[in-house]
């Protein structure tokens, strides 16, 4: 059972030296094995490479989202990092290419959080609330670039998580032997995005609704 909003907030009590190093292995071993296989790795595997018991880790972590959360925090606050930055850049059209970079280069070494990037998790408030700023910050840095003539108006947030996902799978046949690849996709990408290139498109975009059911099920299914 996860933890309530009110027991996050309560301050925790310090830890003795054991509970706390059992703590930071599994953390380090999360981040590893998340990485290298994703939000669905093994549980029982960072057990055993944190060396402990695997009711050790849920009593330190409840649920997998408790610990993917954990591992991720770096990554995390990376993005957040990259992407003030990117809103306070001055030029519409660089501030969506920078935004769009940051966020595909951290997509790029790290499959726990490509895979993060890619669903929803209806369950947590925590993820919800990050997914739910980094579409808003989508939404700004896109309508920006459309408002100056930029980016074409037919453009939306689907279309950019689209293409997220496109790079996740991209990024899964790719990352050992063309690990740059993505960067080239990326821009032949932006190049299609462009106001002054626009033709009409055949299908319109995704809904909000059937984006967000799209990467619930992403959640399920992944």
């Amino acid at each position: 059972m996860g933890t309530s909003e009110s027991e996050r907030t309560q301050p925790r009590a310090p830890w003795r030296r054991d509970a706390q190093e059992r703590h930071d292995r599994l953390i380090a071993a999360a981040r590893r094995e998340f990485a290298a296989r994703g939000v669905d790795a093994s549980l029982e595997q960072i057990a055993r490479e944190a060396d402990v018991a695997i009711g050790t880790l849920y009593r330190h972590f409840p649920t997998r989202l408790d610990l993917l959360l954990a591992a991720l925090q770096p990554r995390l606050g990376e993005f957040a990092e990259g992407s003030l930055e990117a809103l306070k850049i001055e030029d519409p059209w660089d501030a969506f290419v920078n935004y769009l970079e940051n966020l595909f280069r951290l997509q790029a070494g790290d499959r726990g959080f490509n895979d993060f990037l890619s669903r929803r998790f209806p369950g947590s408030a925590d993820t919800e609330r990050i997914h739910d700023q980094m579409c808003q910050q989508i939404e700004d840095v896109l309508t920006r670039a459309q408002k100056t003539g930029h980016v074409r108006p037919d453009i939306a947030l689907a279309d950019i998580v689209n293409l997220i996902w496109s790079n996740g799978r991209m990024l899964d046949t790719t990352l050992t032997s063309a690990p740059n690849a993505w960067r080239r996709q990326l821009h032949l990408m932006l190049d299609a995005y462009r106001a002054d290139r626009a033709h009409p498109l055949p299908e319109p975009p995704m809904t909000d609704g059937q984006l967000y059911d799209a990467m619930v099920r992403l959640s399920t299914t992944g």
